[in-house]
């Protein structure tokens, strides 16, 4: 409590706040790359980041080394493990050294572990993420994650429909529940149409996903549904860019579907804004999805996109106006879009140009970073509440 007194008068003098933004690694995925682009964005004259994490070697490490953020490892290989109490009490004393004022979990598994430490450290302020579905978790996992959200003051969530899901089926109160949407870094996910990447070979029309490679992400449903189109166009070619546990099971498929050399799969990649810019028709088959960035990269690159309607999907794709919906896990449906836009050039353009321009105004890094630092600002008592996570949703 001295601690926590210490630094409230030190904020008052103009000092900034102490925050701790934890996660299980440093690597490519969502909530990683959330996490660096809020750590690196935030107003640096209010609040001093902090980042914590299991693994701390990974695609983001650079990034917040660069931004003159501070990264601490706390060291957990298994929940079961005796050392993960090890863990625990360095996370502990590293909130009391620093004066942590506020610590913000961003997944599964630095919910389940920061939470507790941090209430154990005496933040002043503990917040917690949810970024998918629960129904994707372990049964274990999902048990704990409530246990936490009896302990958290608040909650962050980056969709309305992650907002609906914990509301209805989770039971969190509506009142511990705040939206502040994924953010785009728009100066590097921008139209810029050039070259196709060689391995695309002579392709004159593109589709392509650009994915882990999960059950949840249904990629089997656009091989079958480009089965039914491939003989539309001259040249027409469907590329899977990444990788996951369901590669070997998609490959097989496309064999199975004789797509030949009409199908390219490439592994995970750092091209990934050549790729989206050698992509004319990006396609997100999931199953369940919350805010993908991976759709929001694509619509940012001027892709015309059709996603599967379900989770935050429809947020982002406004039907015939910054893409094209379809049932999901329906490879038939999937099709009839596919034809539509393969057949109607100046409809892709219409499309690409409307998207690019929707995320360009309403999802940047800044507009997120600053989204979130008005929650954090609110929760630590040092700014009003702050309003809806406003977007033009009619600025197509």
């Amino acid at each position: 409590m001295l601690d926590a007194a210490r630094s409230a008068t030190s904020q008052r003098q103009g000092r900034p706040w102490p925050v701790l933004l934890m996660v299980r690694e440093l690597g490519a995925g969502g909530s990683e790359r959330q996490l660096t682009e809020i750590a690196r964005s935030l107003d640096r004259s209010r609040f001093e980041p902090h980042v914590g994490c299991f693994h701390p070697h990974g695609l983001r490490e650079e990034e917040l080394r660069a931004a003159g953020v501070r990264i601490v490892r706390f060291p957990v290989r298994s929940f079961y493990a005796p050392s993960t109490l090890l863990a625990a009490a360095a996370a502990r004393r590293y909130i009391r050294r620093h004066q942590i004022q506020l610590v913000h979990t961003f997944d599964t598994p630095s919910n389940l572990f920061g939470v507790p430490a941090a209430r154990a450290g005496q933040a002043r302020v503990v917040v917690s993420s949810q970024r998918a579905y629960r129904s994707l978790a372990p049964g274990a996992h999902r048990h704990l994650l409530r246990i936490t959200d009896r302990m958290v003051d608040a909650v962050v969530v980056n969709c309305e429909a992650m907002r609906r899901h914990l509301i209805e089926e989770e039971r969190v109160p509506a009142g511990l529940i705040h939206l502040c949407y994924n953010g785009i870094d728009t100066e590097k996910f921008h139209p810029q149409r050039s070259r196709r990447l060689p391995s695309l070979g002579g392709a004159t029309l593109v589709i392509g996903a650009v994915s882990v490679l999960r059950r949840e992400k249904a990629l089997h449903t656009l091989l079958d549904a480009f089965a039914e189109v491939r003989s539309m166009q001259s040249g027409l070619k469907l590329a899977i860019v990444g990788s996951g546990p369901c590669r070997v099971s998609l490959e097989a498929r496309a064999r199975e579907l004789g797509l030949g050399e009409d199908c390219v799969f490439e592994p995970a990649t750092e091209q990934v804004v050549d790729w989206l810019h050698s992509i004319d028709i990006f396609v997100l088959p999931s199953l369940s999805e919350a805010l993908s960035n991976s759709l929001m990269e694509a619509m940012a690159c001027g892709c015309a996109v059709a996603a599967s309607r379900v989770g935050g999907n429809v947020e982002l794709v406004k039907e015939g106006r910054t893409g094209m919906l379809f049932e999901a896990g329906a490879a038939d449906d999937l099709a009839a879009v596919l034809r539509v836009l393969i057949e109607g050039e100046s409809l892709r353009q219409e499309l690409a140009r409307a998207a690019a321009r929707f995320i360009a105004q309403n999802f940047s890094v800044s507009a997120a970073a600053g989204r979130m630092g008005e929650i954090y600002a609110f929760l630590l008592g040092d700014f009003p509440a702050p309003g809806p996570a406003g977007r033009g949703t009619e600025a197509v």
